[in-house]
């Protein structure tokens, strides 16, 4: 197998170029807003403090994860036939996986940051010195490398046989299990415990974190202090809850309720 055939966002010819010019736009606004976010925390030095540096590798790992998928993803809406290489899948794969686990820790990092700053305030300059915060950033990112470099190895120095239409709009591992000739459940077993492992224990430390900062804020008077220290968190907590919300969406539903289009909703938020 020397290419594979990916069926895009859409499957309707007439919709192809207003999901361009939408998807074009998301894009630019990804782009344009995370570099913007990055270059900000880097020269303001009234930003350079445990929580903005955390934002600035969160801003880097979207950047990455949206200049994986979106140009790829856009040539496919304006070409007859969405055929992406072998190699270039392989590579897609690695840069994905990578950025979606780094991601799902560096959450995690940055929701145990907001529990410090609200409930021991007058140590957290202590607790989130600048040597934790490399840590928390840095074990993520080598526990991701090490994590997506197995799986796509693993995969692509298996034979594929059979069909080469992946149902999806990017390059993901689950896809390709059904056309592993061998070794696919051994591979499939693999994926559903480091995915479970990943997800679990990061979205733990996000609710045992937020649980904390609720009870330290109901013990806050007056009401001024509880909303000033709950406006820290709204952010952080929009993202957790729309990243965690599609991926729990998309991997912990039956089988039997998967459809295309609502995976590919799910996949784009």
């Amino acid at each position: 197998m020397t290419e594979f055939i990916v069926i895009g966002v859409t499957r309707f010819p007439e919709l192809q170029l207003p999901l361009l010019g939408v998807f074009l736009l998301i894009y630019m606004i990804t782009v344009m807003g995370n570099l913007g976010l990055i270059i900000l925390t880097k020269v303001d030095s009234h930003l350079h403090t445990p929580m903005y540096f955390f934002i600035r590798h969160l801003a880097v790992i979207d950047l990455g994860n949206a200049a994986v998928i979106c140009p790829k993803m856009l040539v496919n809406f304006v070409v007859d036939k969405n055929t992406i290489s072998y190699y270039e899948y392989a590579t897609q794969l690695a840069f994905f996986l990578l950025f979606i686990i780094s991601e799902l820790f560096i959450l995690s990092a940055m929701a145990y940051d907001r529990y410090v700053a609200i409930c021991n305030p007058l140590l957290y300059n202590v607790i989130m010195s600048p040597r934790l915060c490399s840590v928390l950033v840095g074990i993520p990112y080598i526990y991701s490398t090490f994590q997506s470099l197995m799986f796509t190895i693993k995969i692509f120095t298996l034979t594929f046989c059979g069909s080469n239409v992946v149902s999806h709009f990017y390059c993901d591992d689950v896809p390709l299990i059904p056309m592993l000739c061998s070794n696919a459940q051994e591979v499939q077993g693999l994926i559903i415990m480091f995915s479970a492992f990943n997800l679990i224990s990061s979205l733990l430390v996000v609710l045992l974190s937020y649980l904390l900062i609720l009870k330290a804020i109901f013990r806050m008077h007056p009401a001024k202090s509880r909303i000033k220290a709950f406006s820290t968190c709204g952010s952080h907590l929009t993202v957790v809850v729309v990243f965690y919300g599609t991926l729990l969406f998309m991997y912990v539903q039956p089988k039997s309720a998967h459809s295309y289009d609502t995976d590919t909703m799910a996949s784009v938020f």
